[in-house]
């Protein structure tokens, strides 16, 4: 059994405020004695245009974004599940938002590309359009830790369960998902997303969310939560920044997926597009 923790934060457009505000809460988090910690989507930085993010995108490996996680880790003894942020391509007009995980070494050990990007039209005054700055990803991405396989995906691919069903493919166990859920879709999915994944994969859900008001007038919705693979809300957070934990146990899992073998009972497999499945 070890002991996760969710952070939640209102992220802003200073990317200074912002990383001073999450090693705030990182340090909440390990006073509290969990072992993994997760931020949310755009946890460095909630622009005020969407080419603020592509004027602050880094290199693979380098970058002062990258580095701040990296020294939080490792001073903290901890497993760091950064967010996502920008990581630069070959367009100079685009990035990848990347989730990066670093061990309690500094080392980043893992990377996954978004590859659902949220394209919609949330209400006739509320347009999002990913694409236009952001180049989507075609891994999906499984590691081992200490605690687990984990999987890592970011808040609109809580909409595709078959990204989800690849993870179970690669023997996932512990679901790690930054978002930046809108308030109207918040209002109206997000538990039931979470919750479905659990359930439907008998994983534990780490759901980080940004919750509140941004100076670049957009609402996000929080209810940031941790839950198990019953489909039970262990804990969770409803609006501002904060911190939540909940203890992890593998063995329980373990137990549940014997007693309740839904994964073997599939019947319907697929062709998915997606690579590395």
């Amino acid at each position: 059994m070890y002991r996760i923790a969710t952070i939640q934060m209102a992220s802003g457009s200073n990317v200074t405020a912002n990383l001073h505000e999450a090693a705030r809460l990182i340090s909440e988090a390990v006073d509290m004695e969990a072992k993994l910690i997760i931020l949310p989507e755009n946890f460095a930085l909630m622009a005020m245009h969407p080419t603020d993010t592509v004027n602050i995108r880094e290199k693979p490996g380098s970058g002062p974004i990258q580095d701040f996680l990296s020294q939080q880790a490792a001073r903290s003894n901890i497993w760091l599940v950064g967010g996502t942020l920008p990581i630069a391509t070959n367009n100079p007009l685009k990035f990848r938002a990347a989730c990066l995980m670093f061990d309690n070494t500094g080392e980043c050990v893992a990377r996954y590309d978004k590859i659902h990007l949220f394209d919609v039209t949330t209400t006739p005054d509320e347009h999002y359009c990913e694409s236009k700055t952001i180049e989507s990803g075609d891994q999906v991405v499984v590691v081992d830790t200490p605690y687990g396989r984990l999987g890592l995906a970011v808040c609109y691919d809580l909409r595709f369960p078959e990204l989800f069903r690849c993870m179970l493919n690669q023997g996932v166990e512990v679901l790690a998902i930054p978002s930046a859920f809108t308030a109207v879709t918040g209002k109206a999915h997000w538990e039931v997303l979470v919750r479905a994944r659990a359930i439907e994969n008998l994983c534990y859900v780490i759901a980080a969310n940004q919750g509140g008001y941004h100076v670049n007038g957009r609402e996000t919705y929080g209810d940031s939560m941790i839950i198990d693979p019953w489909g039970v809300v262990l804990t969770r957070l409803n609006r501002g920044a904060g911190v939540i934990c909940a203890d992890v146990d593998l063995k329980k899992q373990a137990n549940l997926r014997l007693r309740f073998p839904t994964h073997k009972h599939r019947k319907i497999q697929f062709e998915p597009r997606i690579v590395n499945c």
